[in-house]
């Protein structure tokens, strides 16, 4: 059961060990969209298109289908896993530019559900949620 606040529509802040997941692509080419802003105010490194880069954690999600997004996904998850300090907020990943829907990314993290640290886009917790 998911019992904590969603992910807000905009983040332009973050609390102290609060992390700000967006959706990349491979190349850390953060332009626009959420990527932007995590490159903007977040410590998101150009060029570095995977995982945790400042206050910020890229998932990327612009490469190809949902199969190869999903290694991605399940490397975040773990790390959230282990990193209890941290607060995780994921952005709606790949359902901007990426061009996925919530219905098709929401499943990846459906491990991350129980993780208290994780924080989800209330579409992605609907989706889950169905799931079960």
């Amino acid at each position: 059961m998911y019992n904590r606040i969603f992910t807000p529509e905009n983040i332009t802040y973050l609390g102290e060990n609060e992390i700000f997941v967006f959706g990349s692509n491979i190349k850390g080419n953060h332009y626009s969209g959420a990527a932007g802003i995590a490159y903007k105010l977040f410590g998101a490194v150009w060029g570095l298109g995977a995982g945790l880069q400042g206050r910020s954690y890229a998932i990327p999600t612009m490469h190809g289908d949902i199969e190869a997004i999903r290694p991605y996904v399940n490397q975040f998850i773990d790390f959230a896993r282990m990193h209890k300090e941290y607060t995780f907020w994921v952005t709606k990943i790949g359902c901007g530019i990426a061009g996925f829907t919530p219905r098709e990314i929401a499943p990846l993290f459906a491990n991350a559900i129980s993780l208290k640290n994780v924080m989800l886009p209330r579409e992605f917790v609907e989706v889950i949620l169905y799931l079960d």
